[in-house]
């Protein structure tokens, strides 16, 4: 490596790139790309397409047993391929960094979020602990995360989910690398973090001028931060431009069909249930984890056949209902009634059938899944526990429910670890599917997916609604979903309820500034709409 090939050619050059799984299919086929220093190129295309991979490839890594089993990997002037695993280890890190999708995943729940921060810079001496201290607090600053003089000491599961996927972003940054690796960033973080987030990758990025592989699904997202786009499909590149030229002159017809689907004008679901049996009533819900409550006589009522949205920025207190109403933590105060009946507050006391009619889609399928399950054991043992179905008639459900889903017989013998996120987010539906609930409670069952397959989700959902008279809880920070598939909205802020109705009206007619907030935070897909939102919010510019 030599200061002028940093100065003058990509900083990481990947040249007719396969990955292969451990079973020898090829994932990745022959994928070329350049990154200069202080770029963003976007990698977009559906749950499958081998984004990931292909951004894990950018540092030697092979994820689940996959493997690069052809091409090149030049990172500053050194061939990954080729290198030991003590020099891919060395560049890792310090020269490259990746911020994964499952923040949960990738943090040790036994350690402190400053412990882990500080491990890389100290492990790999680039700085002392004092500076990497005082780096890690200007991390958090930055990112906006409360108390960031003390925010370290906490542990992962003291944290939201948008905290904790923002202070990954710090651990990716501790070292002060030349390339990030950003997979899904801003998948866990609500619509108004998002931007401040965005705002802020795009503004170290650049002053830094360190370059980025932005993996994501989301091209509203991806058009206010990346200078070019690759798209994939199917491990295969199927055409790389300009992010403008992409978005707006796309050549291929697979772009155009990703383009057109976020382009679809999102409106509410508006089926009357007014008629509809009462199913669920939450009264004067409150309830925490601490000293400090997180939810305060949080109200709800939903009927049969009907879908309740539950919006709000990160540690509104959204997934904090959601474990109530699951018997995963028992209120403090207030009642829950299910079908006219009381629900005992902690899931252990209820009956086998209280607990199948109720079931609960993660928002983190990582933590979800048992690593050490197939997704045939997974999907299957709910059938057995509730049904007792077995043998050959388990399995024929298990590749029904597979199908269901749009995934391939053959990926029933494979574990989570073989899986891309949003196929995991697949399995996790399905596996909550087979119990046959009344009630399927969402937590943000959507984010880790791609437009063209949250598309194919949301339209599973609304079918077996339609057919079955499903009701769904929807927790979500995603407005555009929710104006897609909810009758009702409620907006939560620090953990009560600040505005509830229909949700065309909602959105259309807010009565409360914060939801009118919430509303002016959802990317369009143009290239600029970033820098126009922090300019009327008087933010400071990202450049």
């Amino acid at each position: 490596m030599t200061d002028t090939a940093e100065a003058t050619g990509p900083i990481l050059s990947i040249r007719d790139l396969e990955v292969s799984a451990p079973d020898g299919t090829v994932i990745v086929d022959g994928v070329s790309l350049d990154l200069a220093k202080g770029e963003i190129l976007g990698l977009i295309g559906e749950s499958g397409a081998g984004k990931s991979t292909i951004g894990l490839a950018g540092m030697g890594y092979g994820r689940g047993g996959c493997a690069i089993t052809g091409g090149t990997v030049d990172l500053l002037g050194t061939d990954l391929v080729q290198s030991t695993r003590r020099t891919r280890e060395r560049l890792r890190a310090v020269r490259i960094a990746y911020v994964a999708q499952s923040a949960a995943a990738a943090f040790n729940p036994a350690l402190t979020l400053g412990e882990q921060i500080v491990e890389a810079p100290l492990m790999h001496g680039v700085m002392s602990r004092a500076e990497a201290r005082a780096w890690m607090q200007h991390l958090f600053t930055k990112l906006q995360l409360p108390d960031p003089e003390s925010f370290g000491s906490r542990y992962p599961h003291q944290v939201s989910g948008g905290q904790l996927q923002r202070a990954m972003v710090a651990m990716a940054m501790a070292c002060k690398p030349d390339i990030l690796v950003l997979d899904e960033p801003t998948t866990a973080l609500d619509v108004t973090t998002q931007i401040e987030v965005l705002a802020l990758l795009r503004a170290l990025i650049r002053s830094e001028g360190t370059a980025a592989l932005y993996i994501t699904h989301d091209l509203a997202v991806i058009a206010q931060i990346a200078d070019r786009l690759m798209v994939l499909q199917h491990g295969r590149e199927v055409e790389t431009g300009p992010t403008v030229q992409i978005l707006e002159a796309p050549v291929q017809d697979y772009t155009r069909k990703l383009v057109s689907e976020r382009h679809k004008s999102l409106m509410s679901a508006g089926v009357d249930h007014a008629a509809s049996d009462m199913l669920l009533r939450m009264d004067g819900i409150t309830a925490g984890y601490g000293a400090e409550p997180v939810l305060h006589d949080v109200s709800l009522t939903l009927r049969r056949g009907e879908t309740l949205a539950v919006v709000g920025e990160s540690g509104s207190g959204k997934s904090t209902l959601a474990r109530v109403l699951a018997g995963l933590l028992p209120q403090r105060a207030g009642t829950v009634e299910f079908n006219g009946t009381a629900l005992p507050d902690d899931y252990r006391r209820r009956s086998k059938d209280e607990l199948r009619r109720i079931q609960l889609i993660y928002q983190l399928p990582d933590v979800a899944l048992n690593p050490n399950q197939t997704v045939a054991e997974a999907i299957g043992r709910p059938m057995t526990r509730f049904f007792g179905t077995r043998g050959a008639e388990r399995r024929r459900e298990v590749e029904r429910m597979l199908d269901l889903i749009d995934l391939a017989p053959e990926l029933a013998n494979r574990l989570p670890g073989a899986l891309s996120g949003g196929q995991k987010q697949r399995v996790c539906i399905a596996r909550a599917l087979v119990a046959k609930p009344d009630l399927l409670i969402c937590d943000e069952v959507t984010s880790a997916l791609d437009p063209l397959v949250a598309e194919g989700i949301l339209r599973i959902l609304r079918e077996l609604q339609d057919r079955l008279g499903v009701t769904y809880l929807f927790i979500t920070h995603d407005l555009s979903v929710v104006r897609r598939l909810a009758d009702r909205t409620m907006v939560m802020q620090f953990g009560r309820v600040v505005e509830e109705g229909p949700t065309e009206q909602v959105f259309e007619a807010p009565r409360e500034d914060y939801t009118r907030l919430l509303a002016g935070s959802v990317p369009e897909l143009r290239v600029g709409w970033l820098d126009e939102v922090q300019a009327r919010r008087g933010l400071a510019h990202p450049g």
